[in-house]
């Protein structure tokens, strides 16, 4: 028992800290995979033993609150589900009852009150027994009816979710080492936010899974009739099929089919009883409810062998492992490299060059190790940067161990910087790829930014050099002198200040009326007066403008560009309207300069047409992409980019 026992304090410690820093944080220490794993294991020795431990993951559910947003008790406990791998476990259980088969969104799940046909109130599930007031963040949510037809007190649960789309999105103009994991990681730090207006602008989507009550409604005991009535009150339900214990296998077929192109996160699919009485009248265990089961998809497992870890430099020191292993077939494509994300789960894999590992792909659509069958434990982390060649050092945040660079002019940190500095929403130069950037450096042409809008010195040089000539260096002086003059917007966001993405450059700027001057010497009492700044945001802020070798590259580089004051647009001319942008542009020098103006003029632009759209704008009207097909579909008017400057009497721009 002894050795059950210690067995059981090492696996509630370890399963307590992955679900802290996956709930809490942007990080992982462990995989989806070995999570479920060990906590079968703990679920099989509490039932062996009949010893459950204090603090036993088993009986907790949700996150700890830790944030400083209003807490509040839930009337009634919010319980998680049991769960199957196996459609023949969900037949069994279906048994001779209908039921109603749905996606298991990948969010954080809210529960919302309505009074007298208005939203008064949005809580979090938190731990099950208390959660967040998250009202003013709800109702920024993308497609959440403010107010609907039903007058009485309405309780419901559903899930926030953020598409795959926008993840992506928001990822791509953060950082490398302050992107978000996965989805469901970003949605809950936005969604838990102190200021709406980030919420806002995360597009977080609402599916209704759960009608608790709403008085005077007889739904006739089925399930289906309250999802029926949420649909007449304006909500998202999630999507459903009616099954029974015939039909379902081929339901979860079609199901899982939809996976690839589903735009949002998804960890399975939830089984509920359609007869309400008889569902209640099973009651529930002190974590699971009775009349649902969840259903986690087997996971396409294929065994291959580790060739070797690459290790990653950023710019901000931050060294990232990836696993590079031999090609294998995984859920219809050919997989070769995962991330690892951290030095923990190295350890916790205990990796080593040529041993066995199983991957798969998390909810079907990540690549990532599931078991390492050898372990070996003989991988070496980096000791030296892979760049600088400097010392690497190990540290703890957030519970995670995670390796850095120790050299604060690393050659990397210096390559990541310029390539953040001269990308596409910063200040979009085009050519100087970080492998130009990379030459230039090894040749000495590069020592700090501001050298940049000096190459044309270098002519004689640049010319004579691998992969370059006199046409490639023409373009390229180009593209540099094109950047010469810039926003303060942009030029703000392509200095890399910690945390300031192009929508804060943008707001902070217009706050100081586009003065860069102001900008530099702005206090922390002044930033945290702009709406979507907090207390940490104007804290690293003044501390990047404090620093010497920040002002020197400023100073640099203010010597060789121009900044301009942004034209404003007549912000009602758009108000209200949504547009998607799909093919290339001709007016424009990309989708994201044609996306700037439509915001400018209060538009706003989406990834995905859906029955809110208002314009998809595509200069091919006639193709048959997936955009024009669905806007025909939803009858949404497609405009070329001359149909949409004429029709909102925008400046018409040369052709690019």
């Amino acid at each position: 028992m002894s050795d059950k026992k210690q067995r059981m304090q090492e696996l509630t410690e370890q399963l307590n800290n992955a679900a802290k820093v996956y709930y809490q944080g942007k990080d992982e220490v462990m995989s989806n995979y070995t999570y479920d794993r060990l906590y079968d294991e703990l679920v099989a020795l509490e039932k062996e033993t009949g010893v459950i431990l204090s603090g036993s993951p088993t009986q907790k559910v949700g996150y700890e609150v830790l944030s400083e947003l209003p807490k509040e008790a839930h009337p009634s406990p919010m319980l998680s589900l049991d769960k199957t791998k196996e459609v023949e476990g969900l037949s069994s259980w279906l048994n001779d009852q209908t039921g109603l088969l749905s996606w298991k969104m990948d969010g954080l799940t809210v529960v919302l009150t309505y009074e007298e046909g208005k939203l008064v109130k949005a809580v979090t599930r938190g731990n099950g027994q208390i959660g967040e007031v998250i009202t003013n963040n709800a109702k920024v949510f993308k497609n959440l009816p403010l107010a609907i037809p039903y007058k009485g007190h309405l309780v419901l649960r559903g899930e926030a979710v953020i598409p795959y789309s926008e993840f992506e999105k928001i990822n791509q103009a953060l950082p490398i080492d302050e992107q978000y994991k996965n989805p469901r990681n970003l949605c809950s730090g936005s969604v838990r936010q102190l200021n709406n207006e980030i919420t806002a602008k995360r597009n977080v989507n609402f599916f209704a899974f759960a009608l608790v009550s709403a008085d005077g409604i007889d739904f006739q005991n089925s399930q289906e009739q309250k999802y029926l009535f949420l649909k007449e009150q304006g909500f998202e339900v999630v999507e459903y099929e009616k099954v029974n214990a015939e039909t379902i296998a081929a339901a979860v077929e079609r199901f899982s089919k939809k996976i690839e192109t589903n735009d949002f996160p998804s960890d399975g699919l939830v089984l509920l009883y359609d007869d309400i009485r008889y569902g209640e009248s099973l009651g529930n265990t002190a974590k699971f409810p009775r009349n649902a089961i969840a259903f986690k998809w087997a996971d396409e497992i294929a065994e291959t062998t580790l060739k070797e870890i690459e290790w990653s430099a950023s710019r901000t020191g931050l060294i990232n492992p990836v696993a590079v292993f031999e090609p294998v077939e995984l859920e219809g494509t050919t997989v070769s490299r995962a991330s690892v994300h951290n030095v923990s789960i190295v350890k916790q894999l205990e990796l080593g060059i040529g041993d066995t590992i199983q991957v798969y792909k998390a909810n079907m659509i990540i690549p990532q190790i599931a078991e390492n069958l050898t372990r070996s434990g003989k991988l070496e982390i980096a000791k030296v940067c892979p760049v600088c060649k400097k010392p690497t050092v190990i540290q703890k945040e957030n519970g995670v161990e995670v390796l850095l660079c120790s050299n604060k002019n690393c050659l990397a940190k210096k390559i990541k910087s310029i390539s953040h500095f001269v990308s596409r929403d910063a200040m979009n130069i085009d050519g100087m790829s970080e492998a130009t950037i990379e030459k230039f450096m090894e040749k000495g042409l590069l020592h700090q930014i501001g050298d940049l809008f000096r190459i044309k010195e270098h002519q004689n040089e640049i010319v004579t050099m691998e992969g370059f000539g006199e046409k490639s260096f023409k373009k390229l002086t180009a593209a540099v002198e094109a950047a010469r003059e810039t926003t303060v917007a942009r030029f703000l966001y392509s200095l890399g200040v910690p945390n300031i993405g192009p929508a804060n450059a943008k707001m902070i700027a217009k706050a100081f009326h586009q003065d860069f001057d102001a900008i530099r010497h702005a206090t922390e009492e002044e930033l945290t007066e702009i709406e979507g700044v907090g207390p940490v945001i104007a804290k690293t802020f003044v501390a990047f403008f404090e620093n010497e070798d920040n002002n020197n590259m400023i100073d640099d580089l203010l010597a060789v560009v121009t900044l301009v004051k942004e034209q404003q647009g007549n912000v009602n001319t758009m108000e209200g309207l949504q547009f998607v942008i799909t093919g290339s542009v001709h007016y424009f020098a990309n989708r994201s300069e044609l996306k700037e103006l439509i915001e400018s003029y209060g538009g706003k632009v989406t990834g995905s047409v859906t029955g809110r759209t208002s314009y998809l704008i595509n200069n091919d009207s006639m193709s048959n992409s997936s955009k024009n097909k669905k806007a025909k579909e939803l009858n949404v008017p497609i405009l070329t980019e001359e149909e949409f400057m004429d029709k909102f009497q925008v400046e018409k721009k040369g052709a690019i």
